[in-house]
C-alpha cells in the first residue's frame, strides 16, 4: 500500500494537438508552471468534475494585528508607504 504522501510516476503520450494547446497556455502564463504542474490541474479537475476525488477548499485566514499603523490610507496608498521605507 502506498503512503498518502508518496507520488506516482507515469509516462504519457500526448497527442499533437493537446500538446499545442498546451505549450500555448504555458507560454501566455506570467509565469509559465511545469508541464508536471499542468498535468496534476488537469487531472484533479477532470477527476473532481466527475466526482472521484473531492475537492480541497482552503480558505484564507488573515488574523488583524491588536492594533494597526495608525494611518487610514494605507490600502490606498501603499505605493507612497513602500517608496518611502
Amino acid at each position: 500500500m502506498l503512503n498518502s504522501n508518496s507520488m506516482k510516476r507515469a509516462t504519457v503520450t500526448i497527442p499533437d494537438d493537446l500538446q499545442k494547446a498546451v505549450d500555448n497556455y504555458v507560454r501566455s502564463q506570467e509565469a509559465p508552471p511545469p508541464l508536471t504542474a499542468v498535468v496534476q490541474a488537469a487531472l484533479r479537475e477532470y477527476l473532481e468534475h466527475r466526482g472521484y476525488l473531492r475537492r480541497t477548499v482552503r480558505f484564507l485566514r488573515i488574523t488583524p494585528a491588536i492594533k494597526g499603523s495608525g494611518r487610514s490610507d494605507v490600502s490606498l496608498d501603499h505605493d507612497r508607504y513602500f517608496a518611502n521605507e
